[in-house]
Order: C-alpha cells, then sequence, then structure tokens
C-alpha cells in the first residue's frame, strides 16, 4: 500500500498525519509513505525527524487584506499543481490523505484529478472553504466532532476524533515521575500554559501581567511553553526568573508535561483539545482570534456547552484568566467533574481507525 499524506504549516496538522503514517506502518508493514508539505514550514523538519520522507511545495496562504505576498498566490498555486503532479505520478499512491494547511490543496485537487482516491481529516468542529470543497470528491471524510453533516455528505463521514501521537495515549506515568523528569517541586500544584508549536504573544503577555499570582503564591509553579519565535523575548524577564516559573522555548515531550499538570491554559486547536480530551485534564481555553473562520471558538464552545472546560476570550485574557486559575486551584471537585466530562471528546483510537478505513479505501475496485 502507499499512501501520500499532505499538509501541514502547524502542529496541529502536523501530528495528527504523523500519528496516521505511524499506525498505519505498525499495522500494514509493506506501507510506504510520502509526505508533501509546504516549503519553509515546519513539516519539512518534524516529517524528517519522524523518520518519513517529505516533498516541499512552493506554496503559501492567501492573506484576508492586500499584499505583495497574495500576488504572487495565483503564481505558487499554478507552480505547486505542477509540482504535485510530477510527485504523483512518480510516486503512485493508492490513497493521498489531506490532513489541513497549505500544501493539503493542490496535492489532493491534483490527486483526485489524475484518478487516484482521496480522504481529508478534518481536525475542527467547523472544516475551513477548502475542505469542504475537496470533500466532493473524497471517498472519506475522518471528523472529530458530532453533527458534521452540516458541511459534509453524510455517508463520507467516519468520525474517527483526531489522531494523537502514540506517546500520549501509550505512555503511563505518574505526577511524581513526570515532576521528577521536569525538575518540579512534588509538593505544588502546576498549571501548564501554551500558546501552541508556534507560541502566543497575547499568553504571553498575559504570563507578565499576572507577575503577582506567581510571586504571591510560592506554593504553585508554572511551567510557561513561549514559542521559538517568542523565547528570547521573555526568557530575561522578571517572571522569567522567578524560581516557581519553569519557562520552555518548545515541549518535544508533552506526556511527560501533560502529567505533570494539574491545570492547562492553552489555544482551543483541534489536536490539543484532543490530547486533554484522551488525558482528561482541566483546562482553561483560550482561542486564537488569528484563524480562519474563527474556528478555534467553535471548538472550544463544544466543549463548554458540554460542561468540559472553561474559555476566555483573547480579548479578556488579562481582565479574567487571574479569576479563573484561582478558582480552578480551590475548586478541585469542579477540575475532577470537567476531566470527567472531557471523556465525551476522548478518541484514543483514532490513528487506528483511520488506517484501517485507508486501508479498505485502497480495496475498492
Amino acid at each position: 500500500m502507499r499512501v501520500l499524506i499532505s499538509g501541514g504549516g502547524t502542529g496541529g496538522h502536523i501530528f495528527p498525519a504523523i500519528a496516521i503514517a505511524d499506525a498505519l506502518k505498525a499495522k500494514y508493514k509493506d506501507t510506504e509513505i510520502l509526505f508533501v508539505g509546504a516549503q519553509g514550514k515546519m513539516e519539512m523538519e518534524r516529517v524528517p525527524a519522524a523518520g518519513y520522507p517529505i516533498k516541499g511545495l512552493w506554496i503559501s496562504g492567501f492573506q484576508r487584506k492586500l499584499t505583495f505576498r497574495n500576488l504572487l498566490f495565483p503564481v505558487k498555486l499554478l507552480w505547486s499543481m505542477a509540482q504535485v503532479v510530477g510527485i504523483v505520478k512518480r510516486f503512485n499512491p493508492d490513497v493521498v490523505v489531506g490532513v489541513g494547511g497549505y500544501a493539503s490543496g493542490p496535492a489532493l485537487k491534483v490527486s483526485g484529478f489524475l484518478g487516484h482516491k482521496t480522504a481529508i481529516q478534518e481536525q475542527n468542529s467547523y472544516p475551513g472553504a477548502t475542505n469542504r470543497l475537496l470533500a466532493k470528491k473524497a471517498e472519506q471524510i475522518f471528523v472529530a466532532y458530532p453533527d458534521m453533516d452540516k458541511f459534509f455528505e453524510k455517508s463520507k463521514i467516519v468520525f474517527s476524533g483526531n489522531p494523537i501521537r502514540l506517546d500520549i495515549v501509550k505512555k503511563d506515568i505518574s505526577t511524581s515521575e513526570a515532576k521528577t523528569h521536569l525538575g518540579l517541586d512534588q509538593n505544588k500544584k502546576t498549571i501548564l500554559i501554551m500558546g501552541g508549536s508556534l507560541g502566543a504573544r497575547s499568553l504571553n503577555e498575559a504570563v507578565m501581567h499576572l507577575k503577582e499570582l506567581w510571586l504571591e503564591n510560592p506554593h504553585i509553579q508554572l511551567f510557561w511553553q513561549v514559542g521559538k519565535l517568542y523565547y528570547e523575548d521573555y526568557i530575561d524577564t522578571d517572571v522569567a526568573k522567578l524560581p516557581n516559573v519553569n519557562v520552555v522555548a518548545f515541549i518535544d515531550d508533552m506526556a511527560m508535561v501533560y502529567a505533570a499538570s494539574d491545570i492547562v491554559v492553552c489555544r482551543a486547536g483541534a489536536l490539543t483539545i484532543s490530547e486533554i480530551a484522551v488525558l482528561e485534564k482541566p483546562a482553561i481555553l483560550i482561542p486564537s482570534p488569528n484563524v480562519a473562520e474563527d474556528h478555534q471558538t467553535k471548538n472550544a464552545m463544544a466543549l463548554v456547552d458540554a460542561g468540559a472546560a472553561w474559555m476566555v476570550s483573547d480579548a479578556n485574557l488579562k481582565n479574567e484568566l487571574e479569576g479563573k486559575i484561582n478558582y480552578l486551584l480551590d475548586n478541585e471537585a469542579e477540575c475532577k467533574l470537567k476531566g470527567e466530562k472531557l471523556r465525551l471528546f476522548a478518541k484514543p483510537n483514532a490513528a487506528n481507525e483511520i488506517a484501517e478505513t485507508l486501508h479498505q479505501i485502497t480495496l475498492k475496485s
């Protein structure tokens, strides 16, 4: 079986793609996998690190305002489609899977035109315009939220959940072991604040704004992932130098950090939500205001409406985050209840289910 997986741009697209690839290789040993991503994006580093080959397209997104980059967009799109023709003809995949991101559109469009079977893995509760268009020719559409037949043909939908990294699903790590590994105090409650794989300035600024909270509460400790883009801006700040604050640019071992954490404050990306759901971690979700169709707010509201998480808007971070954190620290029973309700969204076997369905697709005449 030959499988081409396309997409990337952020960890929210890349890590589910790698999880699918890992599941395919584990279940079907003879599977050959090739990734297609966007030149200069993080998939060009992360995918080879996971042990898979990748081809890069000269493609980028279309900006919502008039910029010089938009003038280049049609040229890049046509060039990328020409690149995909060559890649697909040489690799000759049995099925092509799009996981979202700049490269996903041209890869699936061209593959479908050339007669190859395609499938889509939609991570969010509100799909983007590209996936809604590509879905018309897809064999199957893997989704992570119920009621997605509002956007896609019901007969094509597989409610698989989002595939998450095997190390997060499989690792059985105690809180004590995780804190020891990370150099954290065993007796302090741990708050994890992270802005996604690239970081989030507004979240980082909120941490700075809460300096008195960290200073006046030495019984709590903060594990703060600032993002590679912002590490140099924050590593030498007064907050970063506090003894109960731990600053990192990027988290390589998410399973270990999750195990050490009592409360998670994070963006509402689909992958992050899937991870905290499987691990039943009480969370305060801060939807990014800089995403298409405001899909992170829709992701977060799906959990809030089910009583499974709290949400604070990005605009109200400095006014509301401290109160929410204090409330959670003082209400363990409420945190436990939220964790239990997260089970409604937990799909730990998503990658395996997707792998099995992709195999079935390749067997169709």
